[in-house]
Parts: C-alpha cells; structure tokens; sequence
C-alpha cells in the first residue's frame, strides 16, 4: 500500500465509510483519517500497511503494522464489513504472522491486542495459533460506555517456525 500516493484515496474511502464496531473508535471522520495518513500513521519508521486482497473476493481489508522499530511490532487488522463472518480473519492473521516473521529477523515475537467482548477475532487468534497473554480488565475504551476488558496475544517466532505452542507459564495464585 501507498498510504500518502497511488493509495490514499481508496484508504480515506475505506476508513471512512466502514464501521469498526470493536476499535476503539466505531468510525473516522475524513479529517481524522486524513491527518493520520498524513502524519506517517500508516507509513514511516514504526508503521507499515497492507491490503488483503483475496483470490476471488478481491480486497477484504488492510492491516496495519506499529512499533516497527521495536523487536516486538503489533498489528491492526480491519476487514471490510462485507467479507466479515466468512472465515477469512485466519488466514488474514497467518499470512501477516509469516509476513513479519519472513522479512524481519529481528523480530523475536508479534503481538496483538482485541476487546473482550470481540469473541470473532478472539477465535481467530486461537486458531491461528496464538496465545493468550494477558487480559487486562476495563482497558479499552470504548466510544459512549463504559471500558472493557483488552485481552492481548502474542506468537513466539520460535513456536512460529516449529509450529509449536509453548503456554503461558501461570504462577500459582495464593489465597
């Protein structure tokens, strides 16, 4: 994606007039979406982007990658309202998961964060083989009511490259 070029427009058109009913902002005023794109939010030293485009359905959505300068990057995925529900947010997660671990070798881990009432990507971080890191209660805010919870996953480049899980070590809780 050229967010500031050849792809500008079809990103303002695509940030704006859908819905994303589990970010933390449900819809982006075109200002908004303008000045961010603009501000390098999309594309500089900490971010990158991607359509995902789909062999018959065409493009489904973008994805977004933060903290680029750091060994653990995180990612904003967003499907388009139309291709939500159809069992694509998996192999979304998976190709953007080799994407990171096949072109950044110091990457050591790949982290991602949802709402947890987001139940879809939720399922989608566990099948694609993610693990539950954490859940952090009433963190993520949310436009016109009251915070909910942010459940954040991550994918070891090791458990990647064996395809391995290797599970959160717990400690035991103490009453």
């Amino acid at each position: 994606m050229d967010p500031t070029g050849a792809d500008r427009d079809d990103l303002l058109a695509f940030l704006t007039t859908e819905e994303f009913p589990f970010h933390v902002r449900r819809t982006i005023a075109r200002e908004d979406a303008a000045a961010a794109v603009d501000a390098g939010a999309f594309r500089d030293d900490e971010h990158d982007s991607w359509w995902l485009e789909h062999d018959t359905s065409g493009r489904i959505g973008m994805v977004r990658l933060e903290d680029l300068a750091d060994p653990v990057p995180l990612f904003d995925l967003r499907i388009a309202g139309r291709s939500r529900g159809r069992g694509l947010g998996v192999p979304a997660l998976r190709a953007t998961t080799a994407h990171v671990f096949g072109t950044m070798p110091a990457v050591t881990r790949f982290e991602g964060q949802t709402r947890e009432d987001n139940t879809a990507m939720r399922r989608v971080f566990d099948r694609a083989g993610w693990v539950q890191e954490a859940h952090y209660r009433e963190a993520w805010p949310v436009e016109g009511g009251d915070p909910v919870g942010s459940v954040g996953y991550g994918m070891l480049r090791r458990d990647w490259e064996t395809g391995t899980t290797t599970p959160v070590p717990w400690p035991p809780t103490t009453a």
